[in-house]
């Protein structure tokens, strides 16, 4: 698990296939003190094991399904990414719970200054926007941040200078791809509201609704 609180920069320093999946050696910009082989690290918001590591290099393998998902199918030698720790119980959680599972690709559409921010918009597809709200947060390229506005199909982001200056989202012009893990207390809500069960053909019927909800002070029913 991690807080979309980005430690720091790296680039890619190797690449190589492995099956139908890839392998890849990141240098990190910083020292990785304390971790050690099998510690699950974020690379741009994958979460990620370390099969390898030496000083501020690691080596991770990138199975199908995270090639599939992610922009890791188009990555090169030297491309920077985002990278931090796993969290600890003992730290503060000061983004969101982050999982380290991306849910897809959007694509940076827009992109302007405004006083001491930039706005990002990016467009994404509807199954993945379907979980934004207003306010609500979602890890681009594994940094928490906060959405400014959604629509169908395209979200907004506000970047201060010190997050530009720290990560990878400061280096992204329009038509760059991005990856996306949205909130994944949106997804667990769906799936009580839906009363499915994993890959089981009949429905349950759930003793949580929308109405249970609203009272339960879950949703905003002045709206």
């Amino acid at each position: 698990m991690f807080t979309g609180i980005i430690e720091g920069l790296g680039n890619i320093y190797a690449l190589q296939p492995s099956g139908e999946g890839k392998k890849l050696t990141i240098e990190a910009d910083f020292v990785l003190e304390g971790a050690k082989e099998g510690d699950s690290i974020s690379v741009s918001g994958a979460c990620l094991t370390a099969v390898a590591i030496s000083d501020r290099r690691f080596t991770v393998d990138v199975s199908p399904e995270t090639l599939a998902r992610s922009t890791f199918a188009q990555a090169k030698t030297g491309d920077r990414v985002n990278i931090e720790r796993a969290m600890r119980l003992s730290d503060r959680l000061d983004g969101h719970l982050v999982s380290g599972h991306i849910d897809g690709v959007g694509t940076i559409v827009h992109r302007k200054i405004k006083s001491n921010a930039i706005l990002i918009t990016i467009g994404a597809p509807e199954s993945l926007c379907r979980f934004m709200i207003e306010k609500g947060s979602v890890a681009v390229d594994g940094i928490s941040l906060t959405i400014n506005g959604c629509t169908q199909n395209s979200f907004e982001i506000s970047i201060i200078p010190y997050t530009s200056k720290l990560t990878t989202i400061g280096l992204k012009n329009i038509g760059t791809y991005v990856n996306i893990e949205t909130d994944m207390i949106g997804k667990y809500v769906e799936k009580f509201l839906s009363g499915r069960q994993n890959n089981d053909k009949d429905f349950r019927k759930s003793d949580i609704s929308k109405d249970f909800l609203a009272k339960a002070g879950f949703l905003n029913t002045q709206y």
